[in-house]
Parts: C-alpha cells; structure tokens; sequence
C-alpha cells in the first residue's frame, strides 16, 4: 500500500504517526508498535528521496553536457 501512496502523502502520514506520541490517544503499551511502523515509514521514505536525488543527478549530468 505505502508504494501506492505519493511522497508528499507518506510524509503526511508520518507526521500524523508522530503527532500520536504528543496526543492524548498516547497509549504506552501502543508506543513500541506505533514507533515501529514510522521507523519504517521513515526508512521508505528516506529511500524514495534517495531515488529522487539520484533522478535529479542524472538530469543534472545531461544537462551539463
């Protein structure tokens, strides 16, 4: 599903994981769960900029020629 989902969206969508820990729906023994999957969303995340990056420097290059 996450591959599905727009940068922008998975971005949105770590910052409302991360909301969670500062809301009053905070439950301790939900936290370790909860933090689990925004590592994971943050690491796929990390790895759609990179995949980004990469595109723009090839662009970069060509244009350089």
């Amino acid at each position: 599903m996450e591959k599905d989902l727009t940068l922008n969206q998975k971005i949105e969508n770590l910052d409302e994981q991360v909301e969670w820990f500062y809301s009053d729906n905070f439950k301790l023994d939900e936290a370790v769960e909860k933090y689990k999957e925004a590592i994971k969303l943050a690491k796929n995340i990390e790895k759609d900029l990179n995949e980004l990056k990469n595109e723009i420097n090839v662009i970069a290059e060509d244009f350089s020629k």
